[in-house]
């Protein structure tokens, strides 16, 4: 891809979808949810160190945008289960590739930072 002004619909249309999509909790709950749909609570067991508040406020952004659907059950209590829409299945092939990328590189990405760190105090 050409290097292209800012302004351009092409630098704009990707600028606004890695600034929604390209966080690491958007990532983790996407690759989860491609895994099966979950409930809430499940979901966060799953993925560790998030926050209610960050799960709450990330998957309403993906649902939001189309990439996740919420069903409620109309249970006592209530039970809400999230699951992909196509679009999010879609989206799983970039995110397969990045995890698969980053496991490759991690080992790479690790040794030049204890490089620089080396070269760093040196100077």
């Amino acid at each position: 891809m050409k290097p292209r002004h800012p302004d351009h619909p092409d630098c704009q249309a990707i600028h606004h979808t890695l600034q929604r999509l390209g966080d690491k909790w958007t990532v983790l709950v996407v690759s989860q949810l491609g895994e099966r749909r979950m409930r809430f609570n499940e979901l966060r067991r799953t993925i560790g160190d998030i926050s209610q508040k960050m799960l709450t406020s990330t998957l309403r952004d993906l649902e939001q945008d189309g990439f996740v659907t919420r069903t409620v059950y109309p249970t006592i209590p209530p039970r809400v289960e999230y699951e992909l829409t196509d679009l999010g299945r879609d989206f799983l092939k970039p995110v397969h590739g990045l995890i698969e990328w980053a496991k490759t590189n991690r080992p790479h990405m690790d040794a030049a930072r204890q490089r620089y760190g080396t070269k760093m105090a040196a100077e």
